[in-house]
């Protein structure tokens, strides 16, 4: 560019990362330390890669021994508290990494005496388990956050005392000794699906983004984006959504996406004259659909083979796209109907790249075409993410500036391995709460539990089910806020998911449904961790700068009830015209709800126009035959009524 778009420094983006993303806030140790550090963190990788190619490890000692280098590595980068000294580890956190390393170690050591007692634990089998649920629990604390680890003691807390539980809650309840052996000794707590999907697919992916980034890759997304649509009406803001989409291919957090690539668009849409408020709604709703987008949906896809039986990946990543993209198409319409409301221009020629330059780069985008074509082609997972990373390297030395040499590929196994800490913290975390669940029944008790608030509301099937709907998005929400992407989907599906798949749904719908209502808990105030980031950015208010969000990511609050009612959405049994039909029904609707919402299409909109628009749009979007032609009667309506009453109270004709 010819001229720089002013942004955060790196010292900047930093603090507001460790303000809003607990990942981030890691201690920077000098000396000894710092290379006992570096080298943990290298090992870690090069085990996980032998660990992937060879395929020779079992999977309790895999999981063990994955388990004990994230837990130790944790209390030596990451602090019991904000505020203390960062260059300096506590006596304490020498005393939980040894206890992290023996829990680690201790299946490796003793797994023929652990199988060979069949269930029965010993005193010292009973101390470490205890251990390894207190260290789980600490390292969440520290490496994820706060609500999680309550959420986690909670269901922790209702296993054991089950018996005193009010109403349909109660179970038998269990004591020490069971659930230590359920937590640590079995396959259905800490030693779960989850913690196996942090170890096998989840690391891979991980390292693959860290490979990437150290191509450029980063920030040649922003400059492609602003290539693509920094000329358009309101170019910034288009930028955000453009640039936010594919960060999303490699970035497991919200947060952390708000933060890298908003600090580069978000003085750009302020600077054009989007309000401070709006400019972060922009990127926070982005950054945030970015953890919705195919191939790598923030690892939650890896995740949804292991939890939805007898379902491929591919399955998965094609039933997710046209929802994702129909979430970016809204926000794309309310930021084009923002900027012609306040009549923003695009981008001037001296403010953008060098088209030819950009497109010099656009082999940078191989690994990620790789990775797409490896997945559809039926390769494993675990296949695809290792020749995704060789295919990194590869295409990186076709220019100087990208190649990833010796010292980049030890910084990419070391970065790759630090960001794999938090995800096997909270992976391991997720499964004491799915270990509760599996034991106590809990999944089928919340299930039938809210099935019946329903039917007492309902006097209709369809009622009941859009009830049910309703109670499952409040509890995702709330169970999603402050949670990451993988745990997130943890908690939600195996919560929440039950009682839309006992209505019939197909569980593939069931599960996107809670994992999208999970995810925009990051932009729902009053927590919406993303939203608050973006308000540093941006200067904004954080809760205005909320509601911002939540309102351009408005297709997030209706497309999830959309593809449960019509399951074609998600390419499920249908055909080609049905589901050209969806997509111009549904597309159609967005439009007119988007002008709605923002109170302006072809001039601006009155408050019953408003109204009127938002309803055509739900119409229109609602699976229904009746509906949608009714919804299209009144679309062709509204639009032609804009269209002739287009003349601003200044006489200029507006155009949309």
């Amino acid at each position: 560019m010819s001229k720089k778009h002013e942004g955060l420094s790196e010292q900047e983006q930093q603090e507001l990362l460790e303000k809003f993303d607990p990942e981030a806030g890691v201690r920077k140790t000098d000396g000894i330390m710092r290379w006992v550090i570096f080298f943990g963190l290298l090992a870690f990788s090069v085990f996980q890669l032998y660990a992937s190619i060879s395929q020779m490890i079992p999977r309790k000692l895999l999981l063990s021994i994955h388990l004990g280098f994230a837990l130790s590595l944790i209390f030596l980068l990451f602090p019991a508290r904000k505020g203390v000294k960062k260059n300096t580890i506590a006596f304490y956190d020498y005393i939980l990494a040894l206890l992290a390393i023996v829990v680690g170690a201790y299946w490796p050591l003793m797994e023929e005496t652990i199988v060979s007692r069949v269930g029965s634990l010993t005193t010292m089998d009973f101390v470490v388990g205890l251990i390894a649920i207190l260290l789980v629990l600490e390292a969440t604390r520290r490496a994820v956050g706060l609500p999680i680890t309550i959420i986690a003691f909670v269901f922790l807390l209702y296993m054991y005392f089950g018996r005193s539980m009010p109403g349909f809650l109660a179970h038998r309840g269990y004591d020490l000794d069971d659930i230590v052996k359920t937590m640590f000794f079995t396959g259905e707590g800490i030693l779960g699906t989850p913690l196996y999907v942090s170890a096998t697919f989840i690391f891979l992916f991980l390292l693959f983004g860290a490979f990437l980034v150290k191509t450029g890759v980063g920030q040649y997304f922003n400059d492609l984006a602003v290539a693509i649509a920094g000329k358009r009406t309101g170019g910034p803001a288009k930028v955000a959504i453009f640039s936010s989409a594919l960060q999303g291919t490699i970035s497991g957090s919200s947060v952390a996406n708000v933060v890298t690539s908003g600090s580069f668009t978000i003085p750009m849409m302020k600077k054009l004259g989007n309000k401070k408020e709006f400019a972060g709604g922009v990127e926070a709703a982005a950054s945030t659909g970015g953890q919705l987008m195919p191939p790598i949906m923030g690892a939650a896809a890896f995740l949804m083979v292991e939890f939805i039986e007898g379902i491929s990946y591919w399955e998965i990543a094609k039933a997710a796209t046209i929802p994702a993209l129909l979430y970016f198409t809204g926000i794309w319409i309310m930021t084009h109907f923002e900027a012609k409301r306040l009549g923003l221009r695009g981008l001037t020629d001296d403010e953008m790249p060098n088209r030819k330059e950009v497109l010099k780069k656009i082999y940078l985008l191989i690994p990620i075409l790789t990775v797409i074509i490896l997945l559809v082609s039926g390769m494993s997972v675990m296949r695809a993410a290792l020749w995704s990373i060789v295919s990194t390297i590869v295409v990186s030395a076709i220019r100087k500036e990208t190649r990833i040499n010796w010292r980049k590929a030890v910084d990419a196994l070391v970065d790759g391995a630090r960001t794999a800490l938090s995800v096997a913290a909270a992976t391991a975390c997720a499964g004491i709460i799915v270990g509760v669940v599996t034991k106590t029944g809990l999944g089928l008790t919340m299930a039938n539990g809210l099935v019946d608030l329903a039917g007492a509301l309902a006097n209709n099937e369809t009622t009941m089910l859009l009830l049910t709907l309703f109670f499952t998005m409040i509890a995702s929400i709330i169970l999603g806020m402050g949670s990451p992407t993988t745990a997130n989907y943890v908690i939600t599906s195996t919560i929440a998911a039950p009682a839309i798949i006992l209505l019939g749904a197909p569980a593939l719908a069931a599960h996107l449904f809670v994992f999208y209502f999970g995810i925009i808990a990051d932009i729902t105030p009053p927590v919406a961790l993303a939203a608050f980031a973006a308000a540093g950015v941006s200067g904004g208010e954080p809760i205005r700068t909320g509601l911002n969000s939540a309102k351009l990511a408005i297709a997030a609050f209706i497309i999830p009830y959309m593809f449960v009612l019509s399951p074609e959405l998600l390419m499920i049994d249908t055909n080609a015209t049905e589901l050209i039909w969806v997509i111009f029904t549904a597309v159609t609707g967005m439009i007119s709800i988007g002008a709605g919402m923002i109170g302006f299409w072809y001039r601006k909109l009155n408050a019953v126009e408003r109204l009127v628009s938002v309803a055509t749009g739900l119409l229109l979007i609602y699976p229904e035959g009746y509906s949608d032609l009714i919804g299209l009667g009144m679309f062709i309506a509204l639009l032609a009524y804009q269209y002739f009453t287009r003349k601003g109270t200044d006489g200029e004709v507006q155009k949309a």
